[in-house]
């Protein structure tokens, strides 16, 4: 399969869903941010200066997913049936891992809304924390699964 957002001169092109029909899709990516023990127990503990973390930064994956089409150039975009931010947390790693599941009744995927909402919630996380320390590692950001459309189901299988 070839790129779709080219033209055949070669130029960047929004891609025409004109013809398409709106079926339901649904789109979920995960990532992590990797931080200090003290960071983890302050998060865990509420006890940041700027505010409750993951709570604000679910807000942040919330809004992350709906301003995708704004971030993203050729991303179309979409009124969203449903945005859902949550974390987990992997205490013996010492790392925050954010969900982000998306889903639409629409005539395209929401794949990047899901992986918008994941990176805009790890880097709220990351911005709320770096005063206690700056060495956060955000990673592992990837699709885990969709549904709908003309391509059907996706899911991850790690390697």
């Amino acid at each position: 399969m070839g790129f779709t957002h080219f033209d055949e001169h070669g130029n960047a092109v929004m891609v025409d869903v004109s013809g398409k029909l709106v079926t339901s899709r649904t789109a979920e990516a995960r990532g992590r941010i990797h931080v200090s023990r003290e960071i983890l127990e302050a998060v865990l503990n509420r006890n940041i200066k700027k505010g409750d973390v993951l709570t604000v930064a679910q807000v942040a994956g919330i809004m992350g997913a709906k301003k995708t089409s704004e971030l993203i150039p050729m991303c179309h975009l979409l009124t969203l049936n449903s945005v859902k931010a949550y974390f987990e947390i992997d205490e013996e790693r010492s790392d925050i891992i954010a969900h982000c599941t998306v889903s639409v009744d629409g005539k395209t995927g929401v794949e990047m809304e899901a992986l918008t909402g994941v990176s805009t919630a790890l880097l709220t996380v990351y911005d709320m924390c770096k005063a206690i320390d700056k060495k956060m590692v955000i990673g592992d950001i990837h699709l885990v699964s969709k549904s709908g459309g003309k391509s059907g189901e996706f899911y991850y299988e790690s390697q």
